[in-house]
């Protein structure tokens, strides 16, 4: 697991700024929802955490490494962070079977095939898919098939666990169980995890941390009770009303 640090970071398309000015430290082991309408920034943000977006200025840190530094053109790769990354699609593939679908970033590394057969099988355990190896993706429930995408997220040990409104397309009932359930790996593990939704009932249950973004700046940060308690602008408060 890694600390996450933003130094005044801002992500520039021409003349228009989808985030702007972010200061930021996500800690070792901690679980930080970014909250906020469409188009707010929260996205964005991410995937330069997961180096699928770079940033136009400032510095992003993993404990103290310089993962992106424009000024002094440095970048990391994605595939050199370690972040794993689960997103609202399942993106399960379908002519793979469950073991594969999840064992595919080890063999992209070529990892040992005996120790890919551990590190999945250990994995589906955690996610409760034990003994559904062999399945197909056309067998597989919605709820079912988020699992495969976070235990493929979770397989290679990331320093890092990012989520991009990964349970939006499963039903009410199910997406509750799911919620306890990532807080619950997250926690099992001491992972540091990253997780984006609109949903302010989804982030004030399972987060450490909320970051409230409007524009592609950051309204407010802090725990579910003191954003809840005492938001500090307009808008925050508006858009915790709007959610009850």
């Amino acid at each position: 697991m890694s600390k996450v640090i933003f130094e005044n970071v801002g992500k520039q398309y021409l003349t228009n700024w989808a985030v702007k000015d972010i200061n930021l430290t996500i800690e070792n082991g901690e679980f930080v929802s970014f909250l906020g309408p469409s188009g707010c920034g929260k996205t964005t943000t991410l995937r330069m955490i997961a180096g699928l977006e770079e940033n136009s200025h400032g510095k992003i840190y993993f404990d103290s490494d310089i993962v992106s530094d424009p000024k002094n053109k440095s970048f990391m790769l994605p595939e050199k962070r370690n972040v794993g990354m689960v997103f609202q699609s399942y993106a399960v593939w379908p002519h793979m079977n469950v073991f594969d679908n999840v064992a595919y970033p080890l063999k992209l590394k070529k990892i040992a095939k005996d120790q890919i057969k551990s590190d999945v099988e250990g994995i589906l355990k955690t996610v409760e898919l034990a003994g559904l190896e062999n399945r197909k993706s056309h067998e597989l429930s919605g709820g079912q098939q988020q699992r495969v995408a976070l235990a493929r997220g979770l397989v290679m040990r990331p320093r890092i666990l990012l989520l991009d409104e990964p349970l939006s397309n499963l039903d009410a009932k199910l997406r509750e169980k799911m919620r306890k359930d990532i807080r619950k790996i997250q926690q099992d593990l001491k992972l540091t995890m990253v997780y984006v939704t609109h949903d302010q009932k989804e982030a004030f249950q399972i987060s450490d941390k909320v970051v409230v973004m409007n524009h592609g700046k950051i309204e407010q940060i802090g725990t579910p009770a003191e954003i809840q308690k005492n938001p500090v602008s307009e808008f925050v408060a508006d858009f915790i009303k709007s959610g009850e």
